[in-house]
This record gives structure tokens, sequence and C-alpha cells, in this order.
């Protein structure tokens, strides 16, 4: 490798990892909603060079995590309630298409890893890894489409999601909720090639998070 192809390597790891970090801070709250994101600042706090930070901002304004707010400034994109409604409208309508389109084609490859998934994500539940065992659960679930557009959509609504989830916290009427049977409920439905009981389950699932989410965003 040249020392150009080095350099350009180098630049291009230091994007992503700029990239993930901005990321994970937006999703958590970290970054508030709506707060200004400045060259500087990002940059001494991620120990990388301006250009990586600013080439991060940009991809995260295609994830709809960050909006500009002139030609070079940056900000975490805002929340409201009318945007997380959009949201899980969305989600519901695209997510029971990709669920019925993978059930329709299942294989028993595409089983095997849903069960799989499913089983890793219950050994997790309570831990850091948690939240990236959820997704890919609820990824597989959508990953037989054979719709790669659709399921791109569907992982950027389901990190868009994780926002609200984190501004709205665990309280005692979520945690009454047993979303481990919820869960279960999808998986038997979807292996069984139910493509019905699997939607209602998913969806069910959604609306009931939706609902609580929805009272305790009420001031936004």
């Amino acid at each position: 490798m040249n020392m150009m192809d080095d350099t350009g390597s180098r630049e291009t790891s230091a994007t992503r990892a700029a990239y993930l970090s901005l990321r994970e801070m937006i999703l958590v709250g970290d970054l508030a909603a709506g707060k200004k994101l400045k060259i500087e600042q990002l940059r001494s706090m991620l120990d990388v060079g301006a250009s990586p930070v600013r080439e991060a901002l940009s991809l995260l304004t295609s994830d709809m995590l960050v909006e500009r707010i002139d030609q070079r400034g940056f900000r975490a994109a805002p929340v409201s309630l009318a945007n997380f409604e959009e949201i899980l409208n969305l989600r519901c309508t695209l997510e029971d298409m990709a669920l019925r389109q993978s059930i329709a084609r299942r294989t028993s490859d595409w089983e095997e890893h849903l069960v799989l998934s499913h089983h890793r994500m219950k050994r997790v539940v309570g831990t850091d890894t948690f939240e990236d065992a959820h997704k890919t659960f609820h990824m597989t679930l959508l990953g037989n489409s054979e719709s790669p557009m659709l399921e791109r959509y569907c992982s950027q609504l389901y990190d868009l999601n994780i926002r609200y989830r984190y501004l709205a916290a665990g309280g005692a009427r979520y945690q009454s909720r047993d979303i481990a049977a919820e869960h279960e409920d999808i998986l038997d439905a979807a292996v069984k090639g139910d493509a019905d009981a699997a939607s209602v389950a998913l969806l069910s699932h959604y609306r009931l998070t939706g609902e609580y989410l929805t009272s305790q965003l009420g001031g936004l």
C-alpha cells in the first residue's frame, strides 16, 4: 500500500469511528435533540480531525439524526410528538410489508437465524449489549424480504425510534409489560409461517410501546 492509500484508509477509519460515536451519542441523548454540533468541540471530544467529524455529520444527515442549519453548521435533529407518531406509523406500515415478504419466502436458514437471534437477545437482557441484540432480532425478522431498500428504511426507522425510547426512559408502566412474551409470540408465528398472526403480534408490540411513549412525551 502506498502512502496515499494508507492516508485515505486512516481517514476512512477515522470517519467511521466518528460516525459511530456521534450516532450513539445522539441516539441515547448524550447530544441533546436540537443541540448545535460544533466541529471544534466534537473533534476535541472524539480526538479526531475536523474533516472526519464533518464527513460523519454529513453521513448522519442521511440518517435523519443530524440537520444542517446553515451552509456549514449542524445540529442534532429535533424531536416532537408529531415526529414520533410519524415514525411509529411508518414502522408499522413498512415492517408489516417486510415481515410478510420474509415469511412468504421463508427458508430453513432464515428460520434458524431468527431462532438464534432471539436466543442471543434473551441471553443479554439487562446488559449493555441488549439494544444491539434486540435490533438484530427485529431486523432478522425482516431480512428475508429480498427488498434491500425496504429493509434499510426499516433499520433507519428503528434507530429514530430508539431516541424516543431513551427520552421517555423506562417507567413502571413500561416495565410491567411482558416484553419477552411479546417477542416469543412474534417468533412463534413467524417460524410457523403464519403471516397474519406474526403481523398482529409485531404491530401490537410496537403500538403498546407507542402508547406508552406518547403518554410520556406529551410535553414535547
